[in-house]
């Protein structure tokens, strides 16, 4: 049948099923890089952080995690990076396959500790990050949750000094879905 001799509403029907059948081909992981997605509730835009899942985030495959800190986050020097998540979110952490990159570029680290017990990755560089630089932190190696679901990790870091206390940054809301 000729698209010419179709109805409006069934041009309009055509023009859907192209436009759908495009965006099903778009790549996996363009789908699961960014803030994420949030229909209703969740964490308020400003304590949103970005981020980056390479392959997929489907449940029980091995994945990189790619955790940024905007410049504007970065108020204080950090001598600590806490990452917190859900007891629910299941994933296996690789501790010697965890990077710090500040503008770009790799900053070397004194020790990174999974606590599982307390669902809490700490980082630990080797000299302070200093403030207003924007951070990566890249997790190798990860065993994503075997569940599906969102997940928000939360990023804390500690300032060096007399008296360090643990500064709240924002939450990174991570989708594993098949």
């Amino acid at each position: 049948m000729k698209l010419s001799k179709l109805s409006t509403f069934g041009r309009v029907l055509v023009m859907m099923a192209i436009a759908g059948g495009t965006l099903g081909a778009m790549p996996v992981a363009s789908w699961a890089s960014g803030q994420g997605l949030t229909l209703f509730g969740g964490p308020e835009r400003q304590y949103r952080l970005p981020f980056r899942v390479d392959f997929g985030a489907r449940p029980d495959i091995i994945d990189r995690y790619r955790f940024r800190i905007p410049a504007n986050k970065m108020t204080l020097a950090a001598a600590q990076f806490a990452i917190s998540y859900p007891p629910d979110f299941n994933a296996r952490f690789d501790p010697n396959e965890v990077e710090v990159r500040v503008k770009g570029k790799k900053v070397a680290l004194d020790e990174v500790i999974w606590d599982r017990e307390n669902n809490l990755i700490e980082i630990y560089p080797q000299e302070a990050v200093p403030a207003g630089n924007s951070v990566e932190l890249i997790f190798s190696n990860v065993r994503n949750p075997s569940n599906q679901g969102m997940f928000y990790i939360k990023a804390t870091i500690v300032s060096p000094g007399d008296l360090p206390l643990p500064r709240y940054l924002g939450i990174w809301d991570v989708t594993i879905s098949r």
